[in-house]
């Protein structure tokens, strides 16, 4: 818990990296198992683990989910008190480290499935490439991005939109040199509270120690 707020008092914002490392280590999972729960690879998790690389919202929710926690745990995000929100008066969050800006446009409620958020995406942007549960619809408001997914690269200009399931590796950046505005809609759960628990750390046996034997049972000593 020191580890966790040390890592909140700098600056006055949270380090992602850190306290990811400091969950983590509190849930004694290795880096290894903290990637295959959230479906990233172990090398990039070490990067934002060391401040080296910022995930974006959707990944960073997967990596709570898998810690045990809800996204709140390492951003604060503002909650919309219902469901309409006003062009000029939402209010606007960010990742720590992270240069794009998000608005919340979605409300919390039971049984909702969906998220949204309108996204300004800054000049020369790169996400990472990621796959995960769900499906997501893209639309450009303004601006232009190139859209990876499955190995396949397309430009999208303002007015073009996509819809596709998350498995599929996706990623996307800002090739330009103006901020582009896209509007996200998906159903991965970011702010809903399906955090999973971790998955226990089972000891391996080790090499030359044998595996106690369970001594079998006679019948004789069935019916004693």
């Amino acid at each position: 818990m020191a580890e966790q707020a040390t890592a909140r008092m700098e600056e006055g914002h949270p380090r992602i990296g850190a306290l990811i490392r400091a969950r983590r280590r509190q849930q004694h999972m290795t880096l290894m198992a903290l990637g295959e729960a959230a479906e990233v690879s172990v090398g990039y998790l070490s990067q934002v683990e060391r401040d080296h690389a910022t995930p974006s919202l959707g990944t960073l929710a997967q990596i709570a989910r898998a810690l045990g926690v809800s996204i709140d745990y390492f951003v604060a995000t503002p909650a919309p008190h219902n469901a309409l929100t006003r062009a000029g008066e939402r209010n606007r969050f960010s990742i720590d480290g992270s240069s794009i800006v998000y608005e919340r446009l979605g409300a919390e409620f039971p049984g909702n499935q969906l998220s949204s958020f309108v996204m300004i995406v800054p000049p020369g942007y790169r996400s990472e490439t990621v796959a995960h549960e769900g499906e997501e619809i893209l639309y450009v408001l303004d601006g232009s991005i190139t859209q990876r997914l499955d190995g396949e690269e397309m430009v999208m200009n303002a007015g073009d939109s996509l819809h596709f399931r998350g498995n599929r590796p996706h990623s996307w950046s800002n090739h330009t040199d103006q901020p582009a505005r896209l509007l996200w809609t998906g159903t991965l759960a970011l702010f809903r509270s399906t955090a999973r628990p971790p998955r226990p750390v089972v000891a391996k046996p080790k090499a030359g120690v044998d595996k106690p034997v369970r001594k079998k049972v006679t019948p004789k000593e069935k019916r004693t």
